[in-house]
């Protein structure tokens, strides 16, 4: 029997709280140790997230233009209005081939006249079927008649014409796809243009920030010296302050900027696309006036001459028609018997002669709808060369403001430069420089904006004078 003296019982408590203590601590050592494996994972997953959304993929305006045209959902529903007018042009060749038809009709019947015809149909009238009580109360006839029916058109004019309208709708809509294109073409060059402008204002306010952060060390040593206030600090602070949230903001724009061009292209809007450096495009047209040969134009034009052709297709229709016909069947008193065989052919000659005016009234709603499309070519040939005017003055301003903003560049920075040394020297204030450091940025982005408005220019100048 084993004994435990008083001593020894006594420090068993001390003991077992030992114990459980260290227990406590290495279960707190194990959550702990969890839970900073957790956070490593969560961490390497939002970090492999964020940079796989921020990956940059370099655009080229050919490769946007290129891949918006061939994606573009606006293209792509213009191409199904082609394909649609095109289907319904093919439907016109009924006007030339024959249309045949075949049926199987099976019909009983004590119609006195019915019944004695069903008979002759079936080659099977005797003498007896003459009997004028069988004729009047015949039995019930069956009859199973299998037919072919044939009709050939040979003169229509009407529908001739008609054809050939069906024909200019089709053309009609390729124009309307072409220019569909060129307004895409034009989109993707403003959203380019309007990227490379985000990149521009970007770079101009990372220069600022780090000529204002080299600002901030020099004024910081000058503080330390005894030099400058605190207040002269913390003002050039703020401003560091201020051109870090213009980059954010500037950040966002590029995102933006990203997904209206995945938008237009058709493709998802996952990725942020880095552009080639804006620069200044040459003028692509000096014409005076607008190209009659413009797809939408030629569009209108070729909807007066569908108009033309259906006035012709309604005027025609006073003329009488020409069409054959022929039928061949077979008649059996039994259900798949083909027993007795008879044809016809012919021709028909048939003349609205009057509809009620129906006709008369049609032409002159036609003749309506073609001056209205009339009208609305010249009112928009007018718009147009209006819209021409505008932007070739719009181009000018642009271009002269790009030449006020070179200069004023040249001397925004000559102030900046200037100013630095006299704050070196101490002889002005830091709200002098930080202001002529604001300046200069804001004359860069100016300019900046007027190379992205003169290109944008040259961009709708071309929309507007294509061929």
């Amino acid at each position: 029997m084993v004994r435990i003296n008083r001593v020894e019982a006594q420090g068993l408590p001390y003991i077992t709280m030992s114990i459980n203590k260290r227990k406590i601590m290495e279960q707190k050592s194990v959550q702990q140790l969890l839970l900073k494996l957790f956070l490593t994972i969560a961490f390497v997953y939002v970090s492999t997230m964020l940079f796989a959304q921020n990956l940059a993929k370099a655009l080229s305006l050919d490769e946007a233009i290129q891949t918006a045209v061939a994606n573009n959902k606006n293209v792509a529903l213009a191409v199904m209005d082609e394909k649609i007018s095109l289907s319904n042009y093919k439907q016109t060749e009924a006007i030339h081939l024959p249309q045949v038809s075949l049926s199987y009709t099976a019909l009983v019947t004590d119609n006195p006249l019915n019944a004695f015809g069903v008979k002759l149909q079936q080659s099977k009238i005797t003498a007896n079927d003459f009997n004028p009580a069988l004729l009047n109360n015949p039995a019930a006839a069956s009859d199973f008649m299998t037919r072919l029916d044939v009709q050939q058109p040979i003169i229509n004019l009407d529908r001739n014409y008609q054809r050939k309208a069906a024909l200019k709708q089709t053309e009609i809509y390729q124009f309307k796809t072409q220019r569909t294109k060129e307004f895409i073409t034009y989109q993707v060059q403003q959203a380019y243009l309007q990227l490379q402008l985000t990149y521009e204002a970007k770079k101009v306010l990372e220069a600022s920030l780090q000529t204002v952060n080299a600002l901030l060390k020099f004024s910081n040593d000058r503080y330390a010296q005894g030099l400058l206030q605190k207040s002269d600090v913390l003002n050039v602070e703020v401003q560091i302050k201020s051109v870090e949230t213009n980059i954010a903001a500037t950040k966002n724009n590029i995102a933006d900027a990203s997904d209206y061009l995945s938008m237009l292209m058709n493709v998802p809007a996952t990725t942020v696309y880095t552009a080639a450096p804006l620069l200044l495009t040459a003028n692509v047209t000096s014409a005076d006036s607008l190209s009659l040969t413009r797809a939408d134009f030629k569009a209108m034009r070729r909807a007066i001459e569908s108009c033309n052709l259906n006035i012709e297709s309604s005027m025609k229709s006073y003329l009488p028609r020409l069409n054959a016909f022929a039928n061949y069947q077979l008649n059996d008193s039994k259900i798949f018997g083909f027993g007795a065989n008879a044809y016809m052919a012919g021709l028909q000659l048939s003349w609205d002669i009057f509809k009620g005016n129906q006709t008369k009234n049609k032409i002159s709603t036609q003749i309506l709808e073609r001056n209205k499309v009339a009208d609305e070519l010249a009112k928009q040939q007018q718009e147009s060369t209006t819209e021409l005017q505008k932007t070739k003055r719009q181009l000018a301003d642009a271009m002269y403001k790009m030449k006020q903003q070179q200069a004023a560049i040249q001397l925004a920075d000559e102030a900046l430069r200037i100013l630095q040394n006299r704050y070196a020297q101490g002889l002005v204030n830091t709200t002098d420089v930080l202001a002529a450091q604001t300046q200069l940025s804001q004359q860069n982005l100016l300019y900046q904006q007027a190379v992205y408005t003169s290109n944008v220019t040259n961009a709708y100048l071309q929309f507007l004078t294509s061929k």
